[in-house]
């Protein structure tokens, strides 16, 4: 018990604060409450609300709760896709031609791999439309903010999709 005061006195948290063992169901549902709520721009921002809801909440759970959800980090903060987290969004995800036509700048190649350049703070979603179109082309994506790295399984799977990205950009 005391190494858990004592832990939670290193991340600055009041040693008289009660804190609950709440299950990740509900954690999850207040996750996708607070987001709901109002645009929260930040995991720690994030991580603050939800301990001030009593979750005892580390940086490493937050990030893998956000991955679980699907949460992406829109020009307006962290976002739930469809507006609620669940996994029958699926179907109701934009198409990718539309994230690309309305997001993407132009895509360089570099070997196997591309970046692609998106407008500011639309890297996540455009990276997310990507995957969930499962291409062949396709390995993985890695979003920052308004660049996308695709990694291709070869040099000529990579042109094949830069040619396809750049005719979707227009």
């Amino acid at each position: 018990m005391e190494m858990y005061f004592y832990a939670s006195e290193r991340r600055g948290l009041d040693r008289g604060r009660n804190f609950f063992c709440l299950s990740k169901h509900e954690r999850h549902a207040a996750i996708r409450e607070l987001i709901g709520q109002r645009p929260i721009g930040s995991q720690d921002e994030l991580r603050r609300k939800l301990i001030r809801r009593g979750f005892d909440v580390t940086q490493a759970t937050l990030s893998r709760d956000i991955h679980e959800l699907r949460i992406y980090k829109g020009p307006n903060g962290y976002a739930l896709p469809n507006g609620n987290g669940r996994h029958e969004e699926t179907e109701s995800l934009p198409e990718v031609e539309e994230v690309l036509h309305s997001f993407g700048l132009k895509v360089k190649q570099a070997q196997n791999q591309l970046v692609l350049f998106t407008t500011a703070g639309s890297a996540q979603p455009v990276a997310l439309a990507i995957d969930h179109e499962d291409w062949p082309e396709v390995v993985g994506t890695l979003a920052g903010d308004d660049t996308i790295l695709i990694i291709c399984p070869d040099q000529r799977k990579a042109g094949i999709l830069a040619e396809r990205l750049e005719k979707i950009i227009g």
